[in-house]
């Protein structure tokens, strides 16, 4: 996988890198992947294919709603393969299992994206319309990400783990969305990941950290 620069992505990435609305603060990231192996992507691919053909092999389920039914399909298997290659290289020193990444990947259309974003980004959309001119944020979104994966063609999965193995939950995090654009034509990704997170909590937590500090400096001279 390799990162690509597009020019209207860092646009939305330099506005939603920390926009403080007083109490909460808003973060947002897009960042897109050419689905061509680089580096280490083989073998980490290979070994992708091998733990879902192992699961298959062990796997005697045949519900249509099952994992296992599912990744019959090589290119099902590819896609899948391609979303935890990119979760690997958003967080490389993080662990992803393919079996265990998928049971938290559910397909989405743009339609339930949209109902999503408008309704948690409501606040972060008010300030953007402000400082350009009338034009929206989803409208923006759209046309960069239709620039750098063509919308229709694409698939949109939407990344929810639990909270004991999500690794883009931050400290005060209120919530937080992980959204795909997969084209599988262009063989391209962009991530979407999005939170929202307190302000008191991380203020909370600096002033524990100075505390800390003051009482560290405290004992320094004394004998333990």
């Amino acid at each position: 996988m390799k990162f690509l620069e597009y020019t209207p992505l860092e646009r939305i990435n330099e506005f939603l890198s920390c926009l403080n609305l007083g109490e909460r603060t808003i973060k947002g990231c897009l960042e897109a992947y050419s689905c061509k192996h680089t580096g280490t992507d083989k073998k980490l691919s290979l070994s992708l294919e091998n733990e879902i053909l192992d699961y298959l092999g062990k796997s005697s389920d045949t519900d249509s709603s099952s994992p296992a039914e599912f990744l019959l399909s090589r290119s099902s298997r590819k896609t899948l393969i391609y979303l935890v290659l990119t979760l690997y290289h958003m967080y490389p020193d993080y662990d992803f299992s393919a079996m265990n990444a998928h049971q938290f990947f559910t397909e989405e259309t743009w339609d339930g994206f949209k109902q999503t974003f408008d309704t948690y980004m409501f606040e972060a959309s008010k300030e953007w319309t402000q400082t350009s001119e009338g034009v929206s944020l989803l409208e923006t979104l759209y046309k960069a990400l239709d620039e750098v994966v063509k919308l229709a063609e694409c698939e949109i999965y939407c990344y929810s783990p639990d909270s004991d193995g999500d690794p883009f939950l931050e400290r005060g995090a209120i919530w937080s969305f992980n959204f795909f654009f997969y084209n599988r034509k262009l063989k391209r990704v962009v991530s979407f990941r999005f939170c929202c997170l307190s302000n008191m909590v991380s203020d909370e937590f600096l002033v524990d950290g100075l505390r800390y500090e003051e009482d560290g400096e405290i004992f320094d001279g004394m004998d333990m």
